[in-house]
């Protein structure tokens, strides 16, 4: 086959060319430290190390997910230790208010005390996440969940929780329901209601209960009813729910055990004729009617024994109530704390699969230099021969010989 020198010229500079781009790739290599620069270099290896690249993407999100939940969930912990100080705090007033040596002076000192702890009892229920997320309010966290008018706090949140996706299996809450904290506390002992009648003229003060059989608990409504003759005082127990008298001239001994269906109480003083103790089964009312209801009975005067009776109940009753507040804020405390250490082992795995999937995009991506650096010097000085020898070649021709 006849040469010509076009053929040649053409051969030659296809040949640097080829060369010329072959070295630089390696030289972008080598300064970007990436054996893959483009997909068409390995397309396995590119594709694994997108899907790779992709499920770190989202474990990074997870931390700033767990991040963002665990500084939440920090503040929510402070929020409910300080409630839960307030609520030990009130309790403690009950307890001082019962000494017989005040009076109406006296409570009513500890009256105002309980207006200014209510105060705070609502700011801490409206508490924030330091971003203008409000705790306490569900899923309506811009909506600030409690508002007081005169003596009633309602609630304008819902029951929902906000979530943060903190890994790819796992939504967690970041905050809790002011419902279900601070609206839905159970009356009495939590089982039952054992309370007096508001219109008893004795000075007969009802236990709190206590449940001595779960299995014997019906769900009615029970009423006991004093009936004083002379010297005699007995009790008639009577289901209000079905209207049937279950029991009655029952002798009244003070402090003696008084067992109805499951629950037992114990009254202490002396009845009236006529005065009346209810058991009901145990509903839901907010902390801050039992607060209320403190006040209320601590702002009542106490003029007659029967007064001082009264007081006494409605303590022993706020006793409870304020007992069964502390700990629903206690359950919702180990819940957080619960949470909290949860984010602690997701971050400890988290970061295993992290250094995980780095490695693995390492041992894809990362460029191997003794190979590259070998290659760059060789493709020189491969480079370097074929300019040499374009040289020699193009400048065979027949007219240096003329």
């Amino acid at each position: 086959m006849r040469i010509t020198t076009s053929m040649m010229y053409d051969m030659g500079i296809s040949r640097l060319t080829e060369g010329q781009s072959a070295l630089n790739r390696t030289q972008q290599q080598v300064s970007t430290g990436r054996r893959i620069l483009t997909p068409a270099d390995d397309p396995s290896g590119a594709a694994s190390a997108l899907q790779i690249s992709q499920a770190d993407g989202l474990i990074s999100q997870h931390v700033e997910n767990r991040n963002l939940a665990r500084n939440g969930l920090g503040i929510e912990d402070g929020v409910l230790q300080s409630v839960s100080d307030l609520l030990s705090a009130m309790k403690t007033t009950v307890i001082a208010a019962g000494n017989g040596t005040l009076g109406n002076v006296e409570r009513g000192f500890m009256a105002s005390e309980l207006r200014g702890q209510l105060d705070q009892l609502i700011g801490l229920a409206n508490s924030t996440d330091g971003n203008g997320n409000y705790l306490f309010s569900g899923f309506q966290s811009f909506t600030m969940p409690f508002a007081r008018s005169g003596s009633t706090v309602s609630y304008s949140g819902d029951t929902g929780s906000r979530a943060l996706q903190v890994s790819g299996e796992r939504q967690m809450a970041v905050g809790d329901s002011g419902q279900d904290l601070f609206m839905s506390i159970p009356e009495g002992n939590g089982r039952f209601v054992a309370a007096a009648s508001p219109g008893n003229s004795g000075t007969g003060r009802i236990s709190g209960g206590t449940l001595v059989d779960p299995s014997a608990i019906t769900g009615d409504d029970y009423q006991v009813t004093f009936s004083v003759a002379g010297p005699a005082t007995t009790y008639t127990v009577t289901n209000v729910t079905t209207g049937m008298v279950l029991s009655s001239g029952n002798p009244y001994v003070e402090g003696s055990a008084i067992v109805v269906d499951g629950m037992q109480l114990g009254i202490q003083g002396s009845p009236a004729n006529g005065d009346q103790f209810i058991l009901e089964p145990s509903g839901r009312k907010s902390v801050f009617d039992v607060v209320n209801d403190m006040i209320s009975a601590l702002s009542t005067p106490v003029v007659t024994p029967a007064d001082s009776a009264k007081l006494s109940n409605a303590l022993t009753l706020a006793g409870n109530e304020l007992e069964n507040a502390i700990d629903k804020v206690l359950d919702t405390r180990a819940s957080v704390g619960a949470r909290l250490k949860e984010l602690d082992a997701l971050e400890e795995t988290g970061s295993y699969m992290h250094l995980q999937n780095q490695t693995r995009l390492s041992e894809l991506q990362d460029l191997d230099y003794n190979e590259a650096l070998s290659r760059l010097a060789m493709q020189q000085i491969t480079l370097e021969a074929a300019q040499k020898s374009f040289v020699q070649v193009a400048g065979l021709s027949l007219f240096k010989y003329l």
